[in-house]
């Protein structure tokens, strides 16, 4: 089944071309079918990049999706076009009154500051308030997973010696995580943050588990019990090209940002990078669908709580 989205967004186009199955507005609204409601909270600043990431994912599952795109309302975007966000977007207010199915929180290029210093910070929490009652299951992404592990649960987060960049081997923790059924013993994941979370802080609390790691980034998944909230540090999402975009940017920026890990065929820029995570990058988001969201939401909506 397809993934249902506003009728000119952006990412129509991008993913017809990639034979990905999207319905729009006008056609989804002639069928009879108790589509699953998700809300995306992108607080990424190329929003329309991410949001064709995500629905990429979303859209690659045998169920339906009606996807709703919100901002924060507390922080002007500066690189996404003003009509796009008027045109795609709502914000909090005008969805606080609802209850969705599932929810992701995007990573943000904020994770330098403390938290509390981040313009939206208190908006933020806010919605994850809000989501304790009025959504089914939360996906966190990267610095997503980082907010919401320290609002909903204390867990700070700590500084690297140097930017974790590339894509690196994971294993599954928790042998029984029906989140990564089906994974190989050994899956890739792009990593791109300066700040990490400590499993010792995670295991200390009897709320959450620890699913799967790195031995060279630590922490990568995380669920507490039922799985109503989910954090990943990672981001399985993107694109191709996208770690190479952002390690170009860094160096005009004139960062000293060293070449990403694994990435690169022969370790080298010129060359084209080698996708090493699409497939459990897919796998990971249909479990999500399935088995957090979907198999377990009640059909009636109005009785998440």
């Amino acid at each position: 089944m397809p993934i249902k989205v506003p009728n000119d967004l952006p990412a129509v186009k991008t993913l017809e071309s990639e034979n990905i199955f999207v319905m729009t507005e006008t056609r989804a609204i002639t069928q009879d079918i108790r589509p699953l409601e998700i809300l995306l909270l992108n607080l990424m600043p190329k929003k329309i990049e991410t949001e064709t990431q995500l629905t990429r994912l979303l859209g690659n599952s045998p169920l339906q999706v009606n996807l709703t795109l919100i901002h924060t309302k507390s922080h002007e975007s500066k690189n996404t076009p003003a009509e796009h966000l008027f045109t795609f977007y709502k914000t909090f207010d005008d969805v606080k009154e609802k209850t969705f199915d599932g929810m992701i929180i995007t990573g943000a290029p904020v994770e330098q500051m403390a938290f509390e210093e981040v313009e939206y910070w208190d908006e933020l929490c806010e919605i994850m308030k809000w989501s304790k009652t009025h959504v089914h299951s939360t996906l966190h992404i990267c610095w997503g997973a980082q907010a919401g592990l320290y609002y909903h649960y204390g867990i700070k987060k700590y500084p690297l010696d140097k930017k974790l960049f590339g894509v690196f081997p994971h294993t599954v923790d928790y042998k029984k995580s029906i989140l990564f059924r089906g994974f190989d013993d050994v899956f890739y994941v792009p990593q791109s943050r300066y700040t990490t979370v400590k499993a010792e802080d995670i295991k200390a609390n009897p709320e959450l588990r620890i699913l799967a790691s790195s031995k060279l980034c630590g922490v990568y998944a995380v669920s507490n019990k039922g799985g109503r909230q989910i954090f990943i540090t990672g981001h399985s999402e993107y694109d191709a090209d996208t770690l190479k975009n952002e390690y170009l940017r860094d160096k005009a920026a004139g960062l000293d940002t060293e070449l990403p890990e694994n990435y690169f065929a022969d370790n080298n820029p010129k060359k084209n990078p080698v996708v090493s995570w699409r497939a459990h990058a897919n796998l990971l988001f249909c479990n999500w669908l399935n088995y957090f969201v979907y198999q377990t939401t009640p059909y009636d909506i109005k009785k998440i709580k």
